[in-house]
C-alpha cells in the first residue's frame, strides 16, 4: 500500500551549502584534523557492493596518498567481468520496485543523504578526499562536502520540475499528460578521480529519476566514493539501486556496454575514452543489441582559456591565472591552461603573476599553510613533466615560473608558467591536466586575430574567461567566443561552477553539454510517454464534411 496516494508534495527549496572556512580556531579545523588522523591511523579493505552485499574478489589494489608514498590508506577489491555481470543483474532485479516507488519517496532518501553528508559524514569524506586525491581542506570542502550536498538537494528539486512539466493544453473532452519513465535498462556511471562530488553525482542523478545504476569509481579515487556509498546505504537506498564496482575500465566497461540491458552512460573523464565508448555503443546499435538507443551523457576534456583585453584590471587577472591554473594542481577539467595577454599589459601582469606565485607553498595536505599539493599518480606525473621538458627544450617557449618537479616523497610538480611566441605551441593546444599554463602575448591592435586564435586553437569547448573593464570589449569577446566554451566567465577565473548557479558542461570535444547541476541533466535520465485520454470518444467514423448537401 502506498501511504502517499492522497498527497501532493513539494520538496524543500534548495539552497547552496555554506562553505566552511577551516580558519585557525574554527571548530571545523579541529574536526578535519581529527578525521585526518583517524583515517591515517588505520587501513581499510574496500569491497565491491553489489545488491547491497559486500563482495571480495581477492584481486587487490592499493589506496594511495599521492603526496606521501609512505602512507597506504588501504586496499580495494577489483571487479572483473563476472562481478560486473552480477552488478548488472542486481540493478535489473532492483529496477521494478525502485521505479514503482513514488518519486517523493525516492527523493526522501537523497535528501536524507544530503543531511548525513552535511552533518556526521562531512569531515570523514572531506578527509578521505584530502588524503586519497591530495586536496587542501578548502578544495575538499567545496567539492566532497558542499558541491555533493548541493547535487543531492538541487537534483531532487530539478526532478520535481521535470515531473511537473506537462502539456499546456487539454481541450474538452481530452485530458493530455506525460509520464517521465526511467530508461529501459540500467545506467552505467563512470567517475573521474578529481572530484568526489562528480563521482557521487554520476550515479545518483539517474537513480533519483527511478533508474538503477552500475557505478565504477576511478581506480585512483575509490576511497571517498566508498564512504559515500556507505552513506547512501545508511540513508535508506534499497539494495541493488546503485552497485559499487571499482575495477579496470576494460574489465568493467566492456561487460556493461555489451549488455542488452545497457540503457545509458553517465561519464566524466578523458575525451579518448569517451569517444571509444561512443564508437562501441554505435557498433552495438548497428547489431541491434539494445532495446533502445542508449543515452550518452559525457563531460570530457578541456583546454580552458583566459583572454585579457587591454582594459583589464591587472591584479584580478593575475589572481585568476593563479587560482584558475593552479588550484588542485590544475587537475580540474575547467582549469585555465592557456592565456592571451595584450602587449600593453604584459609587463605588469608578469610582475604580479611572479609575485603571487612566489608566495605559493606546496606540500602535504595536512599542512594547512599549503595552497598546492601533489598530482594524482605516477602516470599523471610522467605525462605532465613530459610537457614541461618539451617546453624547456624548445626554441619557441620559455619557462618563466616553476618548471621543477620531484617524485621522491610524493608526485610534486611546481606551478609552472610557460611563455611562447607560437600561438600553436604544443602546450597551447593539448590538454595537460596539471599545474601548467602557457601565456601568449598579442599586439593590442591585433585583437580580432587573437580572438580568432583563441576560438580555433583547441578542439575543446569547456570553460573560458574574459578580463576587461571596457563593456564594449566584453561584448565583442563574448560574441566571438560564443562557441568556444560551455561555461564563460567575465572578470573571474574559469573554474568553480556552483550547482544551481552555473550549470556545468561543454561542447565540441568537451562533451555533450548536458549541464550537471541543472534540470537539463535530469531530463536525460527519463523517457517521456505522452498520454491522451478521451472522455467522450467518437462513436462513428464519419466527419461533418461528409454529410449530404
Amino acid at each position: 500500500m502506498n501511504l502517499l496516494n492522497n498527497a501532493v508534495l513539494s520538496v524543500p527549496y534548495p539552497h547552496n551549502e555554506p562553505v566552511l572556512s577551516y580558519a585557525p580556531g574554527s571548530p571545523e579545523r579541529s574536526k578535519i584534523k581529527d578525521a585526518l588522523a583517524e583515517l591515517k591511523s588505520k587501513q581499510v579493505e574496500v569491497p565491491l557492493i553489489i545488491g547491497g552485499k559486500e563482495v571480495r574478489t581477492g584481486d587487490l589494489a592499493k589506496i594511495a596518498c599521492p603526496h606521501d608514498h609512505s602512507v597506504t590508506l588501504g586496499q580495494y577489491h577489483k571487479a572483473g567481468p563476472k562481478e560486473t555481470q552480477m552488478a548488472i543483474d542486481a540493478a535489473m532485479a532492483a529496477k521494478p520496485a525502485w521505479e514503482a516507488l513514488r518519486w517523493e519517496e525516492r527523493a526522501a532518501i537523497f535528501l536524507k543523504a544530503a543531511e548525513l553528508l552535511a552533518g556526521p559524514y562531512r569531515f570523514l569524506i572531506n578527509a578521505a578526499t584530502m588524503l586519497n586525491i591530495s586536496k587542501t581542506p578548502y578544495q575538499a570542502e567545496i567539492d566532497s562536502a558542499c558541491e555533493l550536498i548541493d547535487f543531492l538537494r538541487f537534483n531532487v528539486y530539478f526532478a520535481q520540475q521535470v515531473y511537473a512539466d506537462q502539456p499546456l493544453h487539454s481541450p474538452p473532452p481530452i485530458w493530455n499528460y506525460v509520464q517521465h519513465r526511467p530508461l529501459e535498462g540500467f545506467v552505467f556511471a563512470i567517475a573521474p578521480f578529481n572530484f568526489t562530488a562528480i563521482a557521487g553525482n554520476l550515479p545518483t542523478s539517474p537513480a533519483i529519476m527511478g533508474n538503477t545504476v552500475v557505478w565504477k569509481p576511478a581506480s585512483s579515487a575509490v576511497y571517498a566514493p566508498y564512504y559515500f556509498m556507505k552513506l547512501l546505504q545508511e540513508a535508506g537506498l534499497p539494495d541493488g539501486v546503485i552497485n559499487f564496482i571499482p575495477g579496470s575500465g576494460a574489465n568493467v566497461g566492456d561487460t556493461c556496454l555489451n549488455s542488452p540491458d545497457f540503457a545509458g552512460i553517465h561519464f566524466t573523464g578523458s575525451t579518448g575514452v569517451f569517444q571509444g565508448m561512443w564508437k562501441q555503443i554505435g557498433s552495438n546499435i548497428a547489431d541491434n543489441l539494445y532495446k533502445s538507443y542508449p543515452r550518452i551523457v559525457g563531460e570530457t576534456g578541456g583546454k580552458d582559456f583566459i583572454f585579457a583585453h587591454s582594459s583589464a584590471d591587472v591584479a584580478p587577472l593575475a589572481t585568476a591565472i593563479v587560482r584558475g591554473a593552479f588550484e588542485y594542481q590544475g587537475q580540474k577539467c575547467s582549469a585555465a591552461s592557456r592565456a592571451y595577454i595584450p602587449e600593453s599589459l604584459w609587463e605588469p601582469v608578469m610582475a604580479e603573476l611572479t609575485a603571487q606565485c612566489s608566495r605559493i607553498k606546496m606540500g602535504d595536505v595536512t599542512d594547512f599553510s599549503t595552497f598546492f599539493n601533489a598530482v594524482i599518480d605516477r602516470n599523471a606525473f610522467k605525462s605532465i613533466t613530459a610537457y614541461i621538458d618539451y617546453a624547456k627544450e624548445s626554441a619557441d617557449a620559455e619557462i618563466v615560473i616553476g618548471g621543477n618537479y620531484d617524485d621522491s616523497k610524493g608526485f610534486f610538480i611546481e606551478p609552472t608558467v610557460i611563455v611562447t611566441t607560437d600561438p600553436h605551441f604544443k602546450t597551447m593546444e593539448e590538454e595537460i591536466f596539471g599545474p601548467v599554463i602557457t601565456l601568449y602575448c598579442y599586439a593590442d591592435a591585433d585583437l580580432d586575430a587573437a580572438l580568432e586564435l583563441c576560438d580555433t586553437t583547441s578542439p575543446y569547448s569547456l570553460t573560458g574567461a574574459v578580463f576587461a573593464q571596457d563593456r564594449v570589449a566584453v561584448s565583442k569577446v563574448m560574441k566571438k567566443l560564443e562557441n568556444a566554451s560551455g561555461n564563460f566567465y567575465i572578470n573571474d577565473k574559469p573554474t568553480g561552477a556552483v550547482v544551481g548557479q552555473q550549470p556545468f558542461g561543454g561542447a565540441r570535444a568537451s562533451g555533450t553539454n548536458d549541464k550537471a547541476g541543472s534540470k537539463q541533466n535530469l531530463m536525460r535520465w527519463v523517457s517521456v510517454r505522452a498520454i491522451k485520454e478521451n472522455f467522450v470518444p467518437p462513436r462513428s467514423f464519419e466527419y461533418p464534411y461528409m454529410a449530404a448537401e
